[in-house]
């Protein structure tokens, strides 16, 4: 089982900045894929990043296009912890933002919610214009 808890959502004005934690505990971290999604209200939750350790160091990270160059994904395996920057908000990056986990095999990175195993509570990103 892992357990995930995300941190660091609020109010931020357009063009601002934002940094999401996601603290997981459980398991082996360095396996998993962790992903950040994001839901709208009265919309479907939505792929926005996702990395995979790659060992050496380094790990593979993927973004939405609509985040692609606004958004950055880390994890620092040591704090068993991923963290999404998020700079120059966009009212429509409104959402409540969850991270997700799930064991990273030997296939390739996945963008759909079904994929993922574990999923925290969520946090509230609310960008103002």
């Amino acid at each position: 089982q892992v357990q995930l808890v995300e941190s660091g959502g609020g109010l931020v004005q357009a063009g601002g900045s934002l940094r999401l934690s996601c603290a997981a505990s459980g398991r082996t971290f360095s396996n998993y894929d962790m992903g950040w999604f994001r839901q709208a209200p009265g919309k479907e939750r939505e792929f926005v990043s996702v990395t995979r350790w790659r060992g050496g160091g380094t790990a593979y990270a993927y973004y939405a296009d609509s985040v692609r160059g606004r958004f950055t994904i880390s994890r620092d395996n040591g704090k068993n912890t991923v963290y999404l920057q998020m700079n120059s908000l966009k009212p429509e990056d409104t959402a409540v933002y969850y991270c997700a986990a799930r064991l990273a095999g030997t296939g390739p990175y996945s963008p759909d919610t079904k994929s993922y195993d574990y999923w925290g509570q969520g946090t509230q990103v609310t960008v103002s214009s």
